[in-house]
């Protein structure tokens, strides 16, 4: 008859404590993982909700016609006119709160700014940033989106490239993508304002593609298109997998 071996109260208590490590460990890999996934994702799905809601609710963002050109004291007649009578919510769902449907946009300066109505995408333009350089425009972006070195200027009758990466970093994501999230809802015929050394450049989106990261065609050639705004994200929002592209020309 065979012996049964005997199982101390030692080795019971390790065979626990090792169970227990190693269910520690797989909760910490899971929670890991979901924590990765809300502080990637998070933003991108805050920004589509706020979008959807808005265009459930008929938020409108509208960026006033009578902007002077070549005349800077006109931001600043209009932001008076504002602070007089706000009609603009942090968000949508304080202009939802507050009935506010209409939603008052101003660019950020008159140097060099973008506003599209659209998606309610507002925000300074770091001129001449290297997009090589991912030290140098990755400071760039925490001030706005980037304007790519070697590219024209408005009105000057070439390529202008503008560009907002995703972040060196996950926990960063939300810094450096928050403007330019909803591009993918941009479609042909929306309107794209660029505000350059006082003057207001409209165009009107023609076309937008998914590439891929390699595709850095767009940003190194002139193209020969005549004069064009090209706009670029990272796709899906929040990764560096793809890149969307908007192309636009003057109205």
């Amino acid at each position: 008859m065979a012996k049964v071996p005997h199982i101390t109260h030692h080795a019971r208590r390790h065979d626990i404590i090792r169970v227990l490590i190693l269910r520690t460990i797989s909760n910490f890999l899971i929670l890991g993982t979901i924590f990765g996934l809300v502080f990637t994702f998070g933003p991108a799905a805050y920004y589509e909700m706020e979008y959807r809601v808005g265009q459930a609710f008929g938020v409108e963002y509208v960026l006033p016609e009578d902007i002077p050109q070549n005349e800077l004291s006109g931001f600043g007649r209009l932001l008076e006119e504002l602070e007089r009578n706000p009609g603009g919510s942090e968000n949508v769902f304080g202009a939802i709160v507050n009935n506010e449907r209409k939603q008052i946009i101003l660019p950020k300066n008159a140097e060099f700014s973008v506003v599209i109505p659209k998606i309610g995408a507002n925000s300074n333009i770091i001129a001449n940033v290297d997009p090589s350089n991912e030290d140098e425009y990755l400071r760039a972006l925490v001030e706005g989106v980037a304007h790519a070195k070697g590219t024209s200027f408005p009105g000057l009758g070439g390529t202008t490239y503008l560009f907002a990466h995703s972040a060196d970093n996950f926990w960063n994501v939300g810094t450096y993508n928050a403007v330019f999230y909803l591009l993918n809802k941009l479609e042909p015929g929306d309107e794209i304002n660029i505000f350059f050394q006082g003057e207001r450049f409209k165009y009107i989106v023609e076309k937008t593609e998914i590439v891929d990261p390699s595709q850095v065609e767009f940003i190194t050639s002139q193209r020969g298109q005549g004069e064009e705004l090209i706009l670029q994200t990272c796709y899906p929002p929040g990764t560096t997998w793809k890149r969307t592209l908007v192309f636009a020309k003057p109205a």
